[in-house]
C-alpha cells in the first residue's frame, strides 16, 4: 500500500488515512504486506518522487508484491507512468471502493449504480488500455490500429453510460411513485446516515424489527432498504438504510448514487449515526457532516447518535440523552427506546439539529469513558 500527504493539504493524519486503507483492501479479499508514505510538495508524474519510487520497486521485488494499491485517486497518466515503472498492477482508492462496492451490490438498483460508477471511471483511462499499440511503430498495417480501437471503446462505453442513466432515471422515478405515497398518507419519512461500519443496519434493525444484513465490515449496506419505523404516539413514519460514506468518497460514486442518496434529500429526519468506539469518532462525523453540507441538507434536522456505546462501557448509561443526542447500542438495545421516542418528538415539533460537536469528549464527560 501507497500513501502521500501534499504538505499544508488540510486532510486526516497520514497515519489514519493509511489505516483504513487496510481495511479496505482486506475488505476486498487483498493481503497488505507492507506500506510506504511520502510527504510531498505535489505529486509528480509518477505521483512519488523518484527515491521513494526506488523504495517502492525495491519492496515489490523483495517481497514478490503483485499489486501496489495508491490510497489517493490517480490521474490516467500517472497510474500508467507507475505500472510501466513498478511492472505490477496499479490501483487507486477510488479503483478499491469500486471493487467493494461490486462484491456488495445486491439489488438490480444497487448493480446499476456501480456499474455507472465503473464506467465513468474507466473512460478516461482507455488509453492506457491500448498503450501497447503504441509500441508497434509507423508502416504498413500499423497505422492508426490502437486510436481507432480506442475511438470504438469510448463509443460503446458512452453508450453504456447512457442506458445505465436511463435505466437509473427509471429507478428514480418509481422511488418518487412510492415517495408520493407515502406523502399521500402523511408518513413522515426519516433516514440513517453515517460513516462506514457505524452500526447503522444494526441500528435499523433495532428500531424496525427488521432482518437487514448486519456485519462488521465496510460497506456492508449499498441498497437502500424502507421499512416503518414503530413511534409511540402511532405518528405514521418510513425509515430508510443508506450506503455508507467514507473519507475521500469518489466524485463517481457520489453521482451514480444519487438514487440512493434522494431518500435523504427528501427526509423529515435525518439520524447521524456514529461509532463511538472508533478512535476516529469524530472525524469520521466531520466527513458526514461536510458531504450532508455539500448535497445542501443543512436545513433539514438531524439527530446525532452515538452508537456501539457496549464497546465501551459495561452498563447503559443512566441518562442516554445527557450530550443532546443519543447513546445507543444496537446489539443489546441500549438507548433504543429513547432514540425512538426522540425521533417522535422531532417529527412531531419540527425539532431543530442536535448533535455532538467532539464525540470523544462528549463521551468522557459523562465520566464513563
Amino acid at each position: 500500500m501507497v500513501g502521500a500527504r501534499v504538505r499544508n493539504a488540510a486532510t486526516w493524519p497520514l497515519a489514519d488515512s493509511m489505516r483504513e486503507l487496510d481495511s479496505l483492501a482486506r475488505t476486498a479479499d487483498a493481503e497488505p504486506v507492507a506500506a510506504v508514505t511520502q510527504s510531498l510538495n505535489r505529486p509528480s508524474r509518477t505521483y512519488l518522487g523518484s527515491g521513494k519510487l526506488q523504495e517502492l520497486r525495491d519492496t515489490i521485488v523483495n517481497q514478490a508484491i503483485d499489486v501496489a494499491i495508491f490510497d489517493d485517486e490517480l490521474q490516467p497518466a500517472q497510474q500508467v507512468a507507475l505500472e510501466n515503472t513498478l511492472k505490477v498492477k496499479v490501483i487507486d482508492r477510488t479503483a478499491l471502493i469500486l471493487d467493494i462496492f461490486a462484491q456488495r451490490a445486491r439489488s438490480r438498483e444497487g448493480r446499476l449504480q456501480v456499474e455507472l460508477a465503473q464506467v465513468e471511471y474507466l473512460l478516461p483511462r482507455l488509453a492506457g488500455q491500448w498503450s501497447h499499440l503504441e509500441r508497434l511503430g509507423g508502416g504498413i498495417g500499423t497505422r492508426g490500429p490502437g486510436e481507432s480501437q480506442i475511438e470504438t471503446d469510448r463509443r460503446l462505453m458512452r453508450r453504456r453510460a447512457r442506458d445505465l442513466r436511463g435505466a437509473l432515471e427509471d429507478v428514480k422515478a418509481r422511488r418518487g411513485a412510492q415517495r408520493a405515497r407515502r406523502v399521500r398518507t402523511d408518513a413522515s419519512l426519516v433516514a440513517l446516515v453515517g460513516y462506514t461500519n457505524a452500526g447503522k443496519s444494526a441500528l435499523f434493525n433495532a428500531l424496525t424489527s427488521a432482518k437487514v444484513r448486519s456485519h462488521n465490515r465496510l460497506f456492508e449496506t449499498l441498497d437502500t432498504t424502507t421499512r416503518t419505523l414503530y413511534l409511540e404516539s402511532g405518528r405514521p413514519a418510513t425509515i430508510s438504510d443508506t450506503v455508507g460514506f467514507i473519507n475521500k468518497l469518489p466524485t463517481v460514486l457520489v453521482q451514480a448514487f444519487n438514487a440512493t442518496l434522494e431518500e435523504v434529500i427528501v427526509a423529515d429526519l435525518i439520524i447521524h449515526v456514529v461509532d463511538a468506539s472508533d478512535h476516529g469518532a469524530t472525524e469520521h462525523a466531520e466527513v458526514v457532516v461536510d458531504l450532508l453540507a455539500e448535497l445542501e441538507l443543512d436545513d433539514i434536522p438531524r439527530l446525532t447518535v452515538l452508537n456501539k456505546i457496549d464497546l465501551m462501557f459495561d452498563a447503559p448509561p443512566e441518562d442516554p440523552t445527557a450530550s443532546g443526542g443519543v447513546m445507543t447500542s444496537s446489539t443489546r438495545g441500549w438507548g433504543v427506546p429513547t432514540l425512538r421516542n426522540t425521533c417522535d418528538i422531532m417529527l412531531s415539533d419540527g425539532s431543530q439539529t442536535t448533535q455532538y460537536g467532539d464525540v470523544g469528549g462528549q463521551v468522557a464527560k459523562q465520566g464513563m469513558a
